[in-house]
């Protein structure tokens, strides 16, 4: 995941999805925009269930090229043969798990609206940072990530920075001098036409 001057597309799957016909929606969202990494991001616990959904998506992405991570799950990186793992406990596990996965993992950490915790994760090897959310949400504690933060982490920072959480056409083209990938999921995955939602965010990064 490199860093580039014009942003890329990051997809995050649904928490919850049919393993029937999800790889199909997912298959045409992937042929229809360069995208750069999926994040499997589910809400079970089932590990056979998670298993099997990683087997159908690592087969999608590396055929496309795309690098596939998984949030949080650590041990299943390896095991059902995946990129690389999206840490959300900011800065906390970064230095240990690049550790146990090596150099060539991917390595990304969710660091909330907290400057100082991105840092560290980035001195502590992370391949790239995630602020969010972006826009106002009702979920969790209200707190918003600015473009303050997105524009000074550019400026000083050499670590890759996505933007997350929220998202829309006018956060999206607020943000895009400023972010290396948008992270985008339940934004498109909740509309009758995925294809179109993300183009249209998409055209948003200019």
């Amino acid at each position: 995941m490199a860093e580039t001057e014009h942003p890329q597309l990051y997809l995050i799957t649904p928490p919850e999805f049919e393993l029937l016909s999800f790889p199909e929606t997912l298959s045409r969202v992937m042929d229809a925009h360069d995208i750069s990494c999926l994040r499997l991001s589910m809400a079970t616990k089932d590990e056979d269930r998670i298993a099997k959904a990683a087997d159908l998506l690592r087969e999608l992405c590396h055929a496309r090229d795309i690098a596939l991570v998984i949030e949080s799950h650590v041990l299943l990186v390896e095991r059902l043969g995946l990129d690389g793992v999206h840490l959300t406990d900011g800065a906390r596990s970064v230095r240990k798990v690049r550790k146990d996965l090596g150099a060539d993992a991917i390595v990304g950490a969710f660091c909330g609206a907290q400057r100082h915790d991105g840092m560290n994760a980035g001195e502590a090897g992370a391949d790239y940072v995630s602020f969010g959310p972006v826009g106002v949400t009702p979920l969790g504690d209200g707190t918003v990530a600015d473009t303050e933060l997105f524009e000074w982490w550019s400026e000083i920072v050499e670590v890759p920075v996505v933007a997350e959480g929220a998202l829309d056409v006018e956060n999206v083209a607020r943000l895009a001098p400023y972010t290396d990938f948008f992270a985008i999921g339940e934004e498109i995955w909740r509309t009758d036409d995925p294809v179109q939602a993300l183009g249209e965010l998409a055209a948003a990064m200019g």
